[in-house]
């Protein structure tokens, strides 16, 4: 029997795929040479601030079409031309020059990940070196020098080649000796890395980037801890992290496990948010996320997904026509993740768009929530603030909405958090 065609099946999807994505693109470019704001943000948003959001809108999405059509040539190249097979003979033939042996799988596989990260550094370093020091820097939002630029990345490196290293050759030998029940230790390895690296990265990795402090004593931190005291959320530690070293967007997130939860929040989101209720209100916001479990139930989603996707690798990992298909002769294991990556994409943006959805969703219920703790008109305030200091995009197209978009655009948030006042008028 012929071998079925998997390496042409997977390059005609991602060529699908482009397309329909480039008409998405199409669609929401169109909308941002829109002249006029949107009739609900009219009054609500300066005009000023749309103009600039329009041009900083308009810039990234130049950006964007020449990004993802280099990438789809470079990709299906990639594929086509059969680059994954040549670098791990290359990969083989390094580690005999260096007097070691290419038999050895986890020696051979992180020699062929070293050359796949340095290909990658080289194609994506001009595209990030431009949108940082170029777009970015253009509408006021990059604060980073070059010199910090080449920092950031030079410890990203680091930390790839101190944590990447154990994390495959554990994946290999768990493959290697798994047997029937390869897909459960696959998964408990990463569900037990997960929760580590959970742990660590606040503590230990997110410090090599950014400077946290305790937010000072004073009225808003009153404010912040009356409100978690008044939800029983157990707040440890509450910081503020420079971020406006890098850029002047803004953000604020939380952390930690069990008892010992932490709140940080961006120094530019609060140069931006002057009044301490519009700050409170976007923190209302976050601690809705954990009072209504939407953390629990996304990481319990994450799991049950990496497990069917591990659960599904086992099914194919032997098959010699799907390694042969992609130019492979032998059958190495990282190789055949990748491949089953590859092949599954499909369900991937099927089971992407779902989540969308579903995020989209909680964020209607966190701000409902912080509405009826009485922050309605405090997040109305902070939401158009934000929006307007880190010029997100005012008109949006819907399907590109509906495809791309986690969260509501500002429209709907806004509409979400008057209706009910409305039908009560």
């Amino acid at each position: 029997m012929a071998s079925l065609p998997y390496l042409e099946a997977v390059l005609g999807f991602m060529i699908l795929m482009y397309i329909f994505e480039t008409y998405l693109d199409l669609r929401q470019h169109a909308a941002l040479k829109l002249p006029n704001l949107p009739k609900p943000l009219q009054g609500v948003v300066g005009q000023e601030k749309f103009e600039k959001s329009r041009a900083y809108g308009l810039d990234k999405s130049y950006f964007h079409f020449v990004h993802e059509a280099v990438t789809i040539i470079k990709d299906t190249a990639v594929l086509f031309f059969g680059v994954l097979p040549w670098l791990w003979t290359r990969a083989g033939d390094f580690l005999i020059y260096m007097g070691l042996s290419s038999e050895n799988e986890i020696l051979h596989t992180l020699s062929f990940l070293a050359g796949v990260m340095i290909l990658s550094e080289i194609i994506d370093l001009p595209f990030s070196l431009y949108s940082t020091f170029v777009i970015e820097a253009r509408h006021g939002f990059n604060k980073q020098t070059i010199w910090l630029f080449f920092r950031d990345m030079f410890k990203s490196i680091c930390l790839s080649l101190l944590l990447g290293p154990p994390i495959v050759a554990t994946i290999i030998v768990i493959v290697q000796k798994g047997g029937p029940y390869l897909a459960i230790y696959l998964w408990g390895f990463m569900f037990v890395l997960s929760i580590v690296m959970m742990t660590l990265y606040p503590i230990l990795i997110a410090p090599l980037f950014n400077k946290f402090t305790p937010l000072p004593e004073g009225n808003l931190r009153g404010k912040i801890e009356k409100l978690a005291s008044s939800l029983k959320f157990p707040l440890k530690k509450l910081f503020v992290v420079d971020g406006s070293t890098r850029s002047s967007h803004s953000n604020a997130y939380m952390y930690g496990f069990f008892n010992n939860k932490r709140i940080v929040l961006y120094d530019t989101l609060l140069q931006q948010c002057k009044e301490d209720e519009e700050v409170v209100a976007v923190i209302a916001h976050e601690l809705g996320h954990w009072k209504l479990n939407h953390t629990m139930y996304s990481f319990i989603a994450m799991q049950v997904l990496t497990f069917l996707q591990f659960g599904g690798y086992t099914l194919v990992r032997n098959s010699k026509d799907l390694f042969h298909s992609f130019g492979f002769e032998t059958q190495p294991i990282l190789i055949g993740l990748i491949i089953f990556q590859h092949t599954v994409l499909p369900i991937q943006h099927l089971v992407n768009f779902g989540l969308n959805l579903v995020t989209r969703a909680f964020e209607f219920q966190a701000d409902a929530f912080a509405k009826k703790l009485g922050y309605a008109t405090g997040l109305r305030a902070g939401l158009v603030k934000l929006q307007e200091e880190n010029l997100s995009t005012m008109n949006t197209d819907t399907w590109y909405s509906a495809y791309h978009y986690s969260h509501p655009p500002l429209v709907e948030r806004l509409a979400a958090l008057d209706e009910p006042d409305k039908k009560r008028e």
